[in-house]
């Protein structure tokens, strides 16, 4: 399914998070789908937070999520483990080649989650950001495949596929190969590197 396609960002989302968390193999609640949704539509169009959050390093902003009070600290503390969840997903090999350990990015944004899970108290069982922190390498992984999902649709012509292709030598995705493969071209990792 294409974007220009679907009548709304959130339908598109919504088919990408369902086929992704197949893909995967990845068990989610209602709640949790829901939010992957509502988050991907959300980063479509940044709000400032959401914007400061991703030109800022995340260590500095869980510092001051973590020394706000009431409100403004549950804003900051979501608002930090949805960019980190959003980077990790989309952006993995960016934060790799600046050197940054994703492990430790997504670990910022556990943190996080955990925070807010403690500040909004529901009931066992109903609580997303307790899911999403315990779940956040998971959906992280949901997130990846709905990026590369998007970027092998968007591919056209020939800049798309030699884009596709870097990012598969980047990631070395299963997902891309096989869309790569689904072009004509078969990409190969052997000894002494990618052929």
């Amino acid at each position: 399914m294409s974007i220009a396609l679907t009548s709304s960002l959130g339908s598109f989302f919504d088919e990408a998070v369902h086929d992704a968390l197949k893909v995967r193999n990845v068990e989610a609640t209602e709640a949790a789908k829901h939010y992957l949704v509502g988050l991907l539509s959300d980063f479509a169009h940044p709000d400032p937070l959401a914007e400061d959050t991703l030109g800022r390093p995340f260590t500095f902003l869980l510092d001051e999520a973590l020394n706000a009070a009431g409100v403004e600290r549950f804003h900051r503390l979501r608002t930090l483990g949805d960019g980190v969840l959003y980077v990790t997903g989309f952006f993995r090999d960016h934060i790799e080649n600046r050197g940054v350990s994703v492990r430790y990015v997504v670990s910022v944004g556990t943190i996080a989650y955990e925070n807010v899970s403690a500040m909004f108290r529901a009931r066992e069982g109903e609580d997303v950001f307790r899911e999403l922190a315990q779940k956040l390498p998971r959906f992280v992984e949901v997130l990846t495949e709905v990026a590369e999902r998007a970027q092998a649709q968007q591919a056209r012509g020939e800049k798309g596929l030699v884009k596709l292709y870097e990012r598969w030598l980047r990631t070395g995705s299963s997902r891309l190969a096989a869309e790569l493969g689904a072009r004509g071209i078969v990409p190969l990792k052997g000894p002494g590197g990618t052929h």
